[in-house]
């Protein structure tokens, strides 16, 4: 028996066309240059049409073009990959946009003398005139006593539940299921409203003048405590179960065991969660501002007086200006720019930690 194949067939081609190498980059370019130059012949460049039209005659031009030269497959690949990309581009833009805008603004102001000043208005019975001085020591301070109150309330609390509903509490214990509920709830608690419990906690105990960095410290350990339960729980879980058999295996007791073999070896992870969570809250405005209020003196005390924070004292100067409004609005971006570079001192100590303690490869 014998197969023949049909005459009349054309070959059978194994391979198809293929798009040059950097076709991608310099079609996106040539659109671009395209697009601009259209736009100043019909008068006028903008940047935002200048981008939606680019994006999009890209992502049509590449697809047609593919699918031509190429297959569909490999077209609608490329136009899946452009749509990403846009997307990541749109996503980061604004990040972009802000941070140059608080880095290009704030370090025209920030100097060592506004580091390590205390900034404020005074009177001069001189000249009768009110002098502004320039300096941010005092919301320095007050962030760093407040945070690190918050913290050395909440690492404890947050690690010691995160423990007993890994090791001890069983799936269906209601004591475990009510504490996952009510941290599920307070991860999704507006900070406005951490500062009102804060205030209205602090106004029972004390009086109605209950401003203080510790009523402010409480209102972010509302915030705090459920991400440093969540981060440290899934530390945990990652441990494997095999180290707790083996421990428990050798007579070790469960306390001895979650110490030295559990914690140990989920520690590069609960830093770093710790560490992020404090970045986290450090840059809260609202309760803040509604438990430790804002002032321009120096106070150190946390349990007495209102204190001033970087965030606040960046809200405060630009929407409560004083009689020298650019030099407000000036103070409020220095203050901004100190509270970024804050946050990304505090994601590089998460990362060193998380480097140091990892678990090294024997």
């Amino acid at each position: 028996m014998t197969v023949t194949a049909p005459s009349s067939s054309a070959p059978l081609a194994l391979t198809s066309g293929q798009l040059p190498r950097f076709i991608e980059p310099a079609l996106l370019l040539g659109v671009a240059v395209v697009v601009a130059g259209i736009q100043f012949l019909l008068g006028g460049f903008n940047l935002a049409a200048w981008l939606v039209l680019s994006a999009v005659l890209y992502l049509i031009t590449i697809g047609v073009g593919s699918s031509i030269v190429e297959n569909r497959r490999k077209a609608v690949d490329r136009v899946v990959r452009g749509l990403v990309t846009v997307a990541f581009l749109l996503a980061v833009a604004p990040l972009i946009s802000t941070l140059w805008t608080v880095v290009s603004k704030g370090l025209a102001v920030v100097n060592w003398n506004f580091v390590t000043q205390v900034g404020g208005t005074a009177f001069n019975p001189d000249t009768l005139e009110v002098v502004a001085t320039a300096g941010a020591w005092q919301a320095i301070t007050g962030t760093l006593i407040i945070t690190g109150i918050a913290a050395l309330i909440s690492v404890p609390i947050g690690v010691l539940a995160a423990v007993y509903l890994v090791e001890y509490a069983q799936p269906n214990n209601p004591l475990r299921r009510a504490i996952t509920f009510l941290v599920d709830v307070m991860t999704g608690i507006p900070s406005i409203v951490a500062g009102l419990f804060a205030f209205s906690l602090f106004s029972l105990v004390v009086g109605p003048k209950a401003f203080s960095g510790f009523s402010a410290s409480i209102a972010l350990c509302v915030l705090m405590i459920p991400i440093v339960i969540r981060s440290t729980e899934e530390m945990l879980r990652l441990v494997p179960a095999d180290l707790r058999e083996a421990s428990l295996a050798l007579g070790v007791p469960r306390s001895a065991t979650i110490i030295k073999v559990v914690l140990r070896t989920a520690a590069s992870g609960i830093i770093t969660g710790v560490v992020l969570a404090v970045a986290r809250v450090v840059g809260e405005t609202a309760p803040i501002f509604i438990a430790a209020s804002f002032t321009d003196n120096f106070n150190a005390n946390p349990f007495e007086g209102p204190m001033q924070t970087l965030p606040v004292m960046a809200y405060t100067a630009y929407s409560f200006p004083g009689q020298d409004i650019d030099a407000s609005q000036a103070n409020a971006w220095g203050a901004a720019f100190l509270l970024v570079v804050l946050v990304v001192i505090f994601n590089l100590i998460a990362r060193i930690v998380a480097a140091v303690f990892a678990p090294k490869a024997r």
